[in-house]
């Protein structure tokens, strides 16, 4: 992707003697006016989401909701901020072992955030190097940082000037994983490590769940699976057939775990933490009665638009699914349970860098906890799903065996099932997808789930 230059926006300097005197356009010895730079929104706002994430362990999407440029940029800069942000933390291992023998010593963070910026441009993303330096400088300017705007153009210059070459040499799947996740991912099996890391280094394509009888959208093609891939940046709101409700945007991996639940016409299910709501619907358009929880308000509003767009008919719930209690016992649940999300990389690469090892306790202890109550609102011979979007052993294999002490018996996944996939059927009869599968069609996100029915 080429990020654009803003030069062509740039607002004519004040004139000679106007306002040039004022403290405010001085710079710090008081001689000369301050540069004025061009507004950049695309820039600025991928500037506070990657400080977010690096600084904060904030996810990617919360900065971007939260940033008052993005509140206020046009969507086309708000998507280019993202698409420039995710693919410096798609890279950051890469582009911090770059810019290091350009650096004396490390910089202050939001002055590394600028620079991995401008070096992702010049590396990865085809912006002319006039471009990616000049307004790499320029975002030091805005923000304060003028005191190492020297510092961005002499290293933003070197790297332009290195280009591919300096890229030679790294071992990029090693670097853009952290070292934790990547010797958890090397348990999954011979050189899946490496196969999920590739995988991660591209921006994922945009998969479609279509309602049944409704044509695939041009250009798409069709999946083992079913569902429909179109190329990344594919603006699916701009797509024939988006607002009739023909479509609804899923990761293919993401459909496997309610396929799995089998669920018939008539019964009575339960969709458990089910925000953005694409299993939801998957589930109702069965035929089965559907109930929705999510403890989000704001999450929850969007899956009620996402439903209403499809034109489905689910009854929705804001509350906490651990404490929730049907009126009468279900016939299927569906648990897609909070998790470290390592499995979404490819679209959330923020994902690798926000959580750490002691971050799992206590999601497990929260996976449980919705494992009890899951329980709890089954009938006897009642059906459950328990899915994360993670490929970590805690959060997958561990949490199924700790789930039999809560009434719940291993119902394993029968070959015929994942007849479409049958390399994420696991001997243990559980599904297990990694971002390294098809990586001739741009792989897919990483799921685990495992199904069981209530004992009687």
């Amino acid at each position: 992707m080429n990020i654009p230059s803003s030069e062509s926006q740039k607002p004519k300097r004040p004139a000679r003697g106007h306002n040039a005197g004022s403290p405010k356009n001085r710079n710090r010895k008081g001689s000369r006016p301050a540069p004025v730079t061009s507004p950049d929104p695309t820039r600025d706002i991928a500037f506070d989401i990657l400080r977010g994430v690096i600084e904060n362990r904030r996810m990617l999407e919360t900065t971007l909701s939260r940033s008052p440029d993005a509140k206020t940029a046009d969507p086309r800069d708000r998507a280019a901020a993202h698409r420039l942000a995710a693919a410096a933390l798609r890279h950051l291992g890469t582009l911090s072992a770059v810019l290091e023998p350009f650096l004396r010593k490390e910089p202050p963070e939001p002055v590394r955030a600028a620079l991995l910026l401008g070096a992702a441009q010049l590396l990865f993303l085809e912006t002319p190097p006039h471009a990616a330096v000049g307004t790499t400088v320029d975002l030091m300017r805005r923000r304060g940082l003028t005191p190492f705007a020297g510092l961005s153009n002499a290293v933003m210059r070197k790297v332009a000037a290195g280009g591919a070459g300096l890229l030679e040499g790294l071992d990029q799947d090693r670097l853009n994983i952290p070292p934790w996740l990547w010797s958890s991912w090397k348990t999954l099996g011979p050189g899946v490590a490496r196969a999920i890391a590739r995988a991660l280094s591209h921006e994922a394509a945009l998969d479609l769940t279509l309602r049944p009888g409704v044509a695939a959208p041009e250009g798409g093609e069709v999946l083992p699976t079913g569902s429909i891939r179109l190329p990344a940046g594919t603006r699916v709101t701009e797509l024939p057939g988006f607002m009739e409700g023909d479509f609804w945007v899923q990761d293919a991996a993401a459909t496997l775990p309610a396929r799995l639940l089998a669920v018939k016409s008539g019964e009575h299910v339960a969709d458990l933490c089910a925000a953005p709501g694409g299993k939801t619907a998957q589930l109702a358009i069965t035929g089965a009665r559907v109930t929705a929880l999510e403890r989000d308000p704001n999450r929850l509003e969007r899956l009620k638009q996402n439903m209403e767009r499809l034109r489905l008919d689910v009854t929705t719930v804001c509350t906490d699914a651990a404490t929730w209690q049907p009126d009468a016992p279900l016939d299927a649940v569906l648990l897609d349970a909070p998790c470290s999300a390592t499995g979404t990389a490819r679209r959330h690469p923020d994902a690798l860098w926000i959580k750490r090892p002691r971050d799992l306790a206590a999601l497990n202890e929260a996976q449980d906890s919705l494992l009890v109550a899951a329980a709890r609102m089954l009938k006897p011979g009642g059906r459950l799903v328990y899915a994360v979007c993670s490929l970590q052993q805690e959060e997958g294999p561990d949490r199924v065996r700790a789930a039999e002490k809560y009434g719940l018996k291993s119902d394993p996944i029968r070959p015929n099932e994942l007849a479409d996939l049958p390399e994420a059927l696991t001997p243990e009869g559980w599904l297990r997808t990694h971002p390294g599968m098809w990586p001739d069609r741009g792989g897919m996100d990483g799921f685990f789930a495992a199904r069981f029915v209530k004992a009687s």
